[in-house]
């Protein structure tokens, strides 16, 4: 009997390890931290032998094949020592697909991937198909594949995740864009984090549909990166690319769609829906019905998520966004004053390109998080007001002091959380939750 190892017991770990268990493998699953009660539960009702708050190497290097959380890091040590005996590390991704059946439509991109692959399951689900939500969002892909009998999946796939795919093959590949981020991750080369991003093709041929922003100048620089000739391109310069964004609509072979009716605003996600509207297309729905299906669509919260109004001034969540090129986009997308709250965790951020942004419409930054010495020293003369704390309520109260009837408050942080909160969903739920509390609910 073959030997699994599962190296994290997360969502995904435990429903890969419950996947390898159905299929006759020896499993065994490994997490170095504290497993949760109802997973603990689960792993021990299928007979499924794990450690907590270790990893036990001989037991792991014991294994045929390892999956890996995509959150333990290459110069991990219990990593190198995988490596160091050649054994197959994979991620979940690679292991569930090879026990369905199912078209599977991955998305990934520095930005903007769980609004895409949220569109698309939404379009894909609201026309009848039987469809699946996994990868970096919903439940784990591998216990769906166990469980559920899906005809369609859609998957949010990130860097780390596709680091550990060799043959995973989706049947529609979409790459948004490529900014730097999670350098810290590629041995600071961005060069290693693109290659990473064009893994989603690497196994495309004629019979899949490769879809790409190609005004993207990463993207078109190492276009020679996708194999397959079978491209479906999103342009807002080429006017002859399948998904043509101009100022009022999208433009397709197959007819129109109407910008100022879209569910989901701004130019960045003109691309997500774009992005969305081409996959669906490509399994076999109807513009039509694409069109019938758009207006019901609702975003998930921390993604430009308004949360409050007070004496004419909006308060945005944008926590979703921590990296520079997500606080471009969002920048774009308000044509009023904006008073922007960025700052937490650095992520080794250059910020030259917010600058023309910043001096076109923000009257005032406000750096909220525990070293905020990087973003005062280069925002300092860019921008006429500018402003350091700690705390979210004085961030939020300070908002409110220099905002008039018309301005925006932006959170766009543009760095990591975990300074001041847990995480983005943290820092957005307790900025609605301030922002609510100082208004007043108005």
């Amino acid at each position: 009997m073959s030997k699994i190892v599962v190296l994290g017991g997360g969502e995904s770990g435990v429903g890969a390890a419950l996947l390898a268990k159905s299929k006759g493998f020896d499993v065994f699953l490994s997490d170095q931290g504290t497993l949760k009660p109802a997973f603990k539960n689960t792993l021990s009702d299928n007979h499924i032998h794990f450690e907590e708050g270790q990893h036990t190497i001989d037991e792991i290097l014991s294994a045929d094949e390892i999956i890996i959380s995509p959150g333990i890091p290459e110069k991990n040590e219990v990593v190198k020592k995988i490596k160091a005996k050649n054994i197959s590390l994979i991620s979940e991704i690679e292991f569930a697909v090879r026990y369905t059946s199912a078209k599977i439509i991955a998305i990934t991109g520095s930005n903007g991937k769980t609004t895409t692959t949220l569109l698309t399951y939404h379009l894909l689900k609201e026309a009848g198909y039987r469809v699946g939500l996994a990868g970096n969002i919903g439940q784990s892909f591998a216990k769906q594949v166990l469980d559920n009998s899906h005809e369609y999946y859609v998957l949010e796939i990130s860097s780390f995740q596709l680091d550990r795919c060799k043959s995973f093959s989706p049947d529609v590949a979409i790459l948004l864009n490529i900014t730097p981020d999670h350098l810290d991750r590629y041995e600071y080369k961005f060069e290693n984090y693109i290659a990473s991003k064009f893994r989603i093709f690497q196994n495309a041929d004629l019979a899949k549909t490769c879809i790409f922003w190609e005004d993207d100048q990463v993207i078109q620089s190492n276009k020679q990166g996708i194999p397959s000739s079978n491209f479906s391109t999103i342009s807002f310069k080429n006017n002859h690319s399948d998904a043509y964004i101009g100022d009022e609509k999208i433009t397709l072979k197959t007819g129109e769609i109407d910008l100022a009716s879209a569910p989901i605003k701004g130019p960045h996600n003109a691309i997500n829906m774009s992005a969305a509207i081409l996959a669906a297309q490509a399994v076999g729905i109807s513009l039509d019905k694409i069109k019938e299906l758009l207006p019901t669509f609702h975003n998930a919260p921390h993604r430009l998520e308004p949360c409050g109004l007070s004496k004419g001034v909006s308060f945005i969540n944008d926590s979703k966004a921590t990296n520079v090129d997500a606080v471009y986009y969002a920048l774009n997308s308000f044509s009023h004053p904006i008073i922007l709250i960025m700052g937490g965790i650095d992520k080794g951020n250059e910020y030259e390109v917010l600058d023309p942004l910043v001096k076109d419409k923000v009257k005032g930054i406000i750096c909220l998080g525990k070293d905020n010495e990087k973003l005062l020293a280069h925002f300092s003369g860019i921008c006429p007001a500018i402003f350091s704390t700690d705390n979210l309520q004085v961030a939020v109260q300070k908002g409110m002091e220099w905002g008039s009837d018309g301005d925006i408050v932006l959170l766009s942080p543009a760095c990591a959380s975990f300074d001041l909160f847990k995480n983005y969903e943290d820092r957005g739920d307790q900025f609605k939750h301030t922002v609510k509390q100082l208004t007043h609910g108005n």
